[in-house]
């Protein structure tokens, strides 16, 4: 099972490069980091590709705030959270982030 995540400036049009994300797990109704990543030139987080995952509950934290501010601006949601769960370890999950100042939307993908 691996997992890649993205992120894309919807003000500007391109790919939001140095988001910082964390992927957590759900452990028994708490959360447990996994990893920290920040996204590359293309907005992408490929080094997850490759940890071990099982099936279960996930989520990744985008800090969109850090973002937002090395751009000058303010964002309403200073984090957004992709919650979603992992069902088949055969499976390559990817996750997409649309993000602007006031709003967001999001894209999961099985492949």
């Amino acid at each position: 099972m691996s997992i890649t995540a993205q992120a894309l400036d919807g003000v500007y049009g391109r790919s939001a490069a140095g988001v910082r994300a964390r992927l957590e797990r759900d452990d028994n109704g708490g959360w447990r980091d996994l990893a920290d990543a920040e996204t590359d030139s293309e907005g992408r987080i490929s080094e997850w590709r490759d940890k071990k995952l099982e099936r279960g509950l996930y989520r990744i934290r985008f800090d969109s705030d850090y973002y937002f501010v090395g751009l000058g601006l303010s964002a309403a949601y200073p984090e957004i959270i992709v919650t979603f769960r992992m069902q088949d370890e055969t499976d390559a999950y990817q996750i997409q982030v649309m993000l602007s100042p006031y709003s967001y939307s999001t894209h999961f993908r099985i492949a």
